[in-house]
């Protein structure tokens, strides 16, 4: 087996990596005015470094995009309409030549892998900043791209990539390659239409779910699949690649994204941990000669599966773009990659050489970045949209980079992914990376939707990823780590509760007379408050909480928790700053200072948020129960309800079954992924609310149980 140590690039010459150059004189024509043919944080980034370089630029949107901060970083920006409108590639070419628009960048998704619309843009005359037309639909064919591979000796996964396309036959060559396989679409990208089968009694199923995936995302095509030999422990290992006109072509080093869900990156690195320099350079070498090998030119990814258990590498796929995750690949090369594009396009040479390259990630150390998700982690990564109530990044410099595509007060629609943004950090090393990365997770505040921070931290704490022991299946591998209950502090409970005393007065009323948090005694307060967080160590619980005003800022506290002794803290002192939503604490307990912010979602007037130590907790604001005696309340548990707003795909059960805990019962798609709802409990299914085709808003009950059912 090969070492996979890491024993990283130290000041020594690559001959075998110069730049290869060809002599052909190509006309250089900078560019003027620019297209940006996307939307969110990366039409930001585009618009950037264009504005920055002098180039005249106009923006797109859609409907649900009108408000957005793509649609206002230019002084000129042009409405779409429907939310499919970033993917009409003719409307949006007659637009560039109706107002003279020289060049389009496509970002990444939508049509920047689309070869049709990259000779569309040549035969209009319009500059399209990406790849030739040919060299991207040799490369966007997973089937086609595979045998090229081969033939220029890039080594690829053993698997069939041919036109035969019917159930049993896939199934046929699916066995013939032997179980594990992976299906994928060959028009696949960002995990969609790709299903793992680990037996032939699944196949079948996972096939049409697969293909279902696949041409809602991609379109007629997306249907044709791969059938591939699944790597049991694979590392996601990717090198970024750029060519010019001239014959030129590096390699930017390489970056590991082998951290992911639904087989989509959350974490991306570079250099790549544990890899040794041979397997490193040969990867480099592979990804060039794979683009010199289609006449490459612009910036590319070319994607490799590494077997952790034989230190083999095979080619996957080739993306003919911009990547998500270039920024991290910026951070070590001290480059800028929307420039190059730029300045490829316009007929100029590379900037750097292969030599001047490695010389600049030798003195720039290490970078990684995290993708902010609107999503909760602790519920199978399920994807969430809405209001950005309360947003606080953190502070950025020369080594701390967030490219985000909203603010606060933005919106995050269901109608597209749902990542807000991306923190990319550099230090000098891999592990000061991790830490530098850790603290600044701990400084994001988000209130209004799920996100995947609080997970994010968790990831940056692994003893697994600081080692560096990372493969694709890493969050199912150390599931249980990664998801370990908590115990809600006493005081975040107690902050909540000086947080809401703060804010709300005391005489605050609710319906019907009653007051929310007020007690009968004049100087003491009482909160009930229920854990929202799914980790938490006893999920639901109400803790009630005492608050007694001993003088100005001074408080005593006691908390009570089911089925535990009261807790008594005495003398803390607190001053506050509050606002229409949020509080800002500094409360002295007895033997720690804590600076706490709280905030209440506008969107949910008894959801609180609380923030200290670097940490959120999540907690309801619940009625005393006396209170919902007497409005007769009462929480419903015999039904399920949509997470998000989604499209209901197919009931997986009838009116009448009998299903256990676990069991599936709705599919649902929401922004372009399944998700399979399924039952929180044993019982026996009362009436199914909607079926196959219905669009949902979140909260909307789906599936009713008989009385008798009653949740665990």
């Amino acid at each position: 087996m090969r070492s996979i140590k890491p024993r990283y690039l130290r000041r020594r010459a690559f001959p075998r990596y110069a730049s290869t150059s060809a002599s052909a004189t190509t006309h250089i024509s900078p560019i003027t005015s620019l297209l940006i043919a996307n939307r969110g944080e990366i039409a930001l980034r585009i618009n950037q470094t264009a504005k920055r370089l002098g180039i005249q630029t106009t923006t797109l949107y859609t409907d649900p995009d009108a408000s957005s901060q793509h649609a206002a970083c230019s002084s000129h920006s042009i409405g779409l309409g429907a939310a499919n409108g970033y993917l009409d590639g003719e409307r949006i070419l007659r637009l560039a030549k109706q107002h003279g628009i020289q060049a389009l960048h496509p970002g990444y998704g939508f049509l920047s892998e689309n070869s049709a619309f990259a000779r569309r843009c040549e035969e209009e005359g319009i500059v399209f900043v990406g790849p030739p037309a040919q060299a991207m639909a040799d490369m966007g064919d997973k089937a086609r791209s595979k045998v090229i591979m081969a033939d220029a000796g890039v080594p690829c996964v053993p698997g069939y990539h041919g036109s035969e396309q019917g159930e049993a036959e896939l199934l046929t060559r699916a066995k013939d390659i032997k179980f594990p396989v992976l299906l994928k679409s060959v028009k696949g990208g960002g995990g969609k239409g790709m299903r793992i089968v680990m037996e032939e009694g699944e196949f079948l199923q996972q096939l049409k779910s697969a293909r279902a995936e696949a041409k809602a995302s991609f379109g007629d095509g997306g249907e044709v699949m791969l059938v591939e030999r699944y790597i049991v422990r694979p590392r996601h290992v990717e090198v970024q690649v750029f060519a010019d006109k001239h014959g030129n072509c590096v390699a930017l080093g390489e970056r590991d994204c082998s951290v992911q869900r639904r087989h989509q990156k959350i974490l991306e690195e570079s250099p790549a941990p544990n890899l040794d320099d041979v397997t490193r350079l040969d990867l480099w070498d592979k990804a060039r000669t794979a683009a010199l090998a289609v006449g490459y030119v612009g910036a590319g990814t070319v994607e490799f599966i590494l077997d952790k258990d034989s230190g083999d590498f095979y080619f996957m796929e080739m993306n003919t773009r911009l990547q998500v995750e270039h920024p991290v690949s910026e951070m070590v090369t001290g480059t800028d990659l929307v420039e190059w594009q730029f300045r490829v396009a316009a007929g100029e040479k590379l900037p750097l050489t292969q030599k001047e390259i490695v010389e600049r990630i030798h003195e720039r150390g290490a970078a990684i970045e995290a993708r902010i998700y609107a999503e909760s982690p602790e519920k199978g990564f399920l994807p969430d949209s809405g209001k950005l109530v309360h947003l606080t990044t953190p502070k950025t410099n020369e080594d701390i980079r967030i490219d985000a595509g909203f603010v606060e007060g933005d919106t995050v629609t269901e109608a597209y992914d749902g990542m807000i943004a991306k923190l990319i950090v550099r230090g000098a090393d891999r592990e000061t990376a991790i830490r530098k990365m850790e603290l600044a997770l701990q400084e994001y505040e988000v209130v209004g939707l799920s996100t995947n921070i609080e997970f994010l931290k968790r990831l940056c704490k692994s003893p697994a990823f600081i080692e560096g022991d990372v493969e694709t299946g890493f969050i199912e591998k150390w599931r249980t780590e990664l998801f370990s209950p908590i115990r809600i502090t006493s005081a975040a409970y107690v902050q909540a509760a000086i947080g809401v005393s703060a804010s709300t007065p005391s005489s605050a009323s609710l319906p019907h007379g009653g007051s929310l948090g007020f007690g009968h005694n004049g100087g003491e307060r009482v909160f009930y408050f229920k854990s929202l967080d799914a980790l938490n160590e006893k999920e639901g619980e109400v803790v009630e909480v005492r608050l007694y005003q001993k003088e100005h800022q001074l408080f005593n506290a006691k908390i009570t928790r089911k089925g535990e002794e009261t807790e008594t803290i005495e003398n803390i002192v607190s001053s506050s700053v509050s606002s229409p939503s949020k509080t800002t604490l500094t409360t002295f307990f007895p033997h720690t200072r804590i600076e706490t912010v709280v905030v209440q979602d506008q969107n949910n007037d008894n959801k609180l948020s609380i923030f200290q130590k670097g940490g959120r907790t999540d907690l309801s604001l619940v009625s005393p129960t006396w209170y919902e005696k007497a409005l007769g309340l009462k929480e419903v548990t015999a039904s399920v309800a949509a997470p998000m707003p989604c499209k209901i795909l197919k009931n997986e059960v009838q009116e009448g079954d009998t299903v256990v805990k676990g069991a599936p019962l709705v599919v649902i798609e929401s922004m372009k992924m399944e998700t399979v709802i399924r039952s929180p409990q044993d019982g026996v299914i009362k009436r199914l609310a909607h079926k196959a085709g219905d669009k949902c808003k979140a909260g909307t009950v789906l599936v009713v149980f008989e009385d008798n059912a009653t949740a665990e």
